[in-house]
Parts: C-alpha cells; sequence; structure tokens
C-alpha cells in the first residue's frame, strides 16, 4: 500500500524535473557555463544543448538505474528476488516504496541540478546564495535514502532469521 504513495511522489518528481528542464531551458543563453570562480565569471561553459540532452541522458540513465529492481520485482521477471520478496510480504511494499521515494530523490536532485544551473546563468535575477539551504538537503536526503535502505535490509534478515530458526 505504501508503494503507491512512493510512485506518486516519483511521477511528481519526474514532471517537476521536466517542468523545471524545459522551463530553464527556454530561458538560458546559448552558452552557458557550469562553475563561478573566484571573480565572479563563468567557467566550464557548454552550449544549451548540450546541457539539455546531458540531463535528459542523465535523466533517463539514472530512472532505469533505480527502478530496474521494482520492475523486476513488480513483473516477476526476477524470480529470486520474488521468493525473497514474496507478494503479501510488508517488506516487499518498504522495499517498492524505498525504490520509487529513491527514485523521486534522484528526480529532485537532478531538477535541483537544473535549478543551479540556470541560477549561475542568471546572477542578476537568482542568486545562488539564496538556495544553499536545498543544495545542502538534497546529498543529505540521499544520504538518509541510502541508510533507510541498508535499515530495510536488516529488518529482512531478521525476518528471515527467524522464519528459518
Amino acid at each position: 500500500m505504501y508503494y503507491r504513495f512512493g510512485k506518486a511522489f516519483y511521477f511528481i518528481s519526474v514532471l517537476l524535473f521536466i517542468f523545471f528542464l524545459v522551463y530553464f531551458y527556454s530561458a538560458l543563453s546559448e552558452t552557458l557555463g557550469l562553475g563561478l570562480d573566484e571573480s565572479g565569471s563563468l567557467t566550464r561553459t557548454w552550449g544549451k544543448d548540450t546541457f539539455f540532452y546531458a540531463m535528459i541522458a542523465a535523466f533517463v540513465l539514472l530512472n532505469f538505474v533505480t527502478l530496474f529492481t521494482p520492475k523486476s520485482l513488480e513483473t516477476k521477471s526476477n524470480k529470486k528476488l520474488h521468493r525473497i520478496f514474496p507478494i503479501g510480504d510488508p517488506y516487499r511494499d518498504y522495499l517498492l516504496t524505498w525504490f520509487y521515494s529513491f527514485g523521486g530523490i534522484v528526480n529532485l536532485s537532478l531538477a535541483l541540478l537544473v535549478f543551479f544551473v540556470h541560477s549561475i546563468n542568471n546572477q542578476e535575477v537568482i542568486a545562488t546564495s539564496q538556495f544553499t539551504f536545498f543544495f545542502y538537503l538534497m546529498p543529505a536526503l540521499l544520504f538518509i535514502w541510502v541508510i533507510g535502505l541498508f535499515v530495510l535490509l536488516v529488518g529482512k534478515f531478521k525476518q528471515v532469521q527467524k522464519g528459518v530458526n
């Protein structure tokens, strides 16, 4: 049941990433910088189209990697994984929820990356320093989600041990 909330969060994050990418793509100049040096000038310039297609490629690759496991569990294509997490097992629901919400966190991180590049290239409108909280929040959320996976797996291992003994 919980995994439906994870799926909803995931699909909302997909829409948010696509919205940010398309909206900020239209607002960027033909060449954009990916960083600032000490004097405040742009460094590592890329073309607008190169950045757009690189973000699309990163989005597709990261979502494929993140969603391969839950999709193989839902479609029962991975028999070993399905045997460990059978239908009706609460840890199956927790695992599916974790993967879908982790995909959502990854998509939000990519959306934040697009926003960061936009803020670097539009210093007059958006100062990067105004959003430093979010730039520290996303790695912290990713770290917490990975710790959550380990907690989830430890709980499943304990459940399997109790079932074996």
